[in-house]
């Protein structure tokens, strides 16, 4: 199933990276790898991960502190946040 980020999710995305970056790289890749290996685990099979808010649902990466926040639409997949674990709960309700 094809996606779509939300524009700021995907500025959620790149501060994330940018952030990595200045610790080192290597970490950095292994955010972007992680993340995309989050989506890739979405898009295989999207109704598995729990609901976590309405419609919303999250599938958490593996090795970061990071969820990917997302809902299923018609004929693709919205990714709504790439949620650090400490952010404010329910920031990105207003983006769908």
């Amino acid at each position: 199933m094809k996606y779509v980020f939300h524009p700021e999710a995907l500025t959620e995305y790149a501060q994330a990276v940018e952030y990595y970056l200045q610790k080192n790289p290597k970490i950095a890749q292994a955010f972007i790898d992680a993340v995309e290996e989050t989506v890739s685990r979405i898009r295989e099979t999207p109704t598995r991960y729990s609901i976590f808010d309405e419609d919303i649902r999250r599938c958490m990466t593996r090795k970061f502190p990071y969820s990917v926040l997302y809902t299923i639409e018609q004929d693709s997949i919205l990714i709504l946040a790439i949620m650090h674990f400490s952010r404010k709960p329910g920031y990105w309700k207003n983006r769908k």
